[in-house]
């Protein structure tokens, strides 16, 4: 089975037939708190298999992952930045809440790009599991950052209370996505072989039919999102192309070449490089730059990046992959 052949498995068939319902106009629709249970499944699922396979390897071999998932962190939002501003004369403030969607990543697209590889019977490094968690934090404090130097040296705008600022920073490092990934890696990683045998069938046997119903959530969101269109115009639609592209192959490269990785482990590099946040950052950038529309980076990250990355994205970064190593 081809790459693409694997579009057909049912997680992605599950993701379109959410987002056909959106455009039929259907009445389907999951209630809020079974989504959030599935979220809290998925995270935990992914974090124990990592710590599983933590437990067998050295902290030492995890500082190169390491080292680069935060560098990511903080290059990839800068970068976004100025192709957003420069490129599309897009004003400061909104340039900055959409490049750090850019920074950050989706677990969503995440647990896709899992599926695809298991579909196919590829083998993956653990360590992207470990980047997964670190990601995130790094993209909300660049923006932090930049919005504050911005409303000072640009904008002549008043720089938020040390206490907001203060909040924010918590926020980013207590996020319920990044304490369920760690927390889940820290169990998977101390509990005893025994134990965690005992729970694994919960976490194994399910995982793959809750990914489903996630998917299928999300293509709802997604296809809701198609009528904000217009709010986001023409160059921010193909921003929202442009950038999970380039960076999806410098993550093969940095996969590839820097950390070693197989090809599947290279592929869930690029994967974590080529996302935009949706459940983390949009809240933070809410609070931290209330000028900023959340219609556009919404649209961007959550209507336009993760539709891409799923369909076409995933199996384009897997091929790149495929075709270096």
């Amino acid at each position: 089975m081809n790459s693409y052949q694997s579009l057909l498995t049912p997680s992605i068939m599950f993701f379109a037939l959410g987002f056909l319902a959106q455009l039929i106009k259907s009445d389907l629709k999951l209630p809020a708190e079974l989504t959030k249970s599935i979220t809290i499944y998925l995270l935990l699922s992914v974090g124990i298999h990592g710590g599983i396979e933590l437990s067998h390897a050295s902290l030492y071999e995890a500082v190169p992952s390491i080292i680069t998932a935060i560098g990511l962190g903080l290059s990839l939002p800068i970068f976004a930045y100025f192709i957003i501003h420069k490129v599309g004369k897009i004003d400061h403030l909104n340039a900055v809440a959409i490049a750090t969607h850019y920074g950050s990543v989706s677990a969503g697209t995440f647990l896709t790009a899992v599926a695809f590889l298991e579909a196919l019977h590829v083998d993956f490094e653990k360590y992207p599991i470990i980047m997964l968690a670190i990601m995130e934090s790094p993209a909300i404090l660049v923006g932090l950052v930049m919005a504050s130097y911005l409303r000072r040296t640009k904008l002549n705008l008043s720089v938020s209370k040390q206490s907001d600022r203060s909040e924010l920073i918590k926020e980013a490092f207590t996020n319920g996505s990044i304490v369920l990934l760690i927390g889940g890696l820290l169990i998977g990683d101390v509990a005893t072989e025994k134990s965690i045998k005992a729970i694994l069938p919960f976490f194994d046997q399910l995982f793959m039919g809750v990914l489903c119903l996630f998917l299928l959530a999300m293509g709802m969101e997604a296809g809701k999102k198609i009528n904000d269109f217009k709010v986001a115009g023409k160059f921010l639609v193909g921003f929202g192309v442009f950038m999970p592209v380039f960076s999806g192959f410098i993550g093969v490269l940095i996969g590839a070449y820097i950390l070693g990785f197989s090809v599947g482990g290279t592929t869930l590099v690029a994967v974590l490089a080529a996302s935009a946040s949706y459940i983390a950052v949009p809240p933070a950038m809410r609070m931290a730059i209330p000028e900023a529309n959340p219609s556009i980076y919404l649209t961007l990250a959550l209507g336009v990046t993760f539709p891409f990355n799923v369909v076409f994205g995933i199996p384009l970064y897997y091929s790149v992959a495929n075709f270096l190593i």
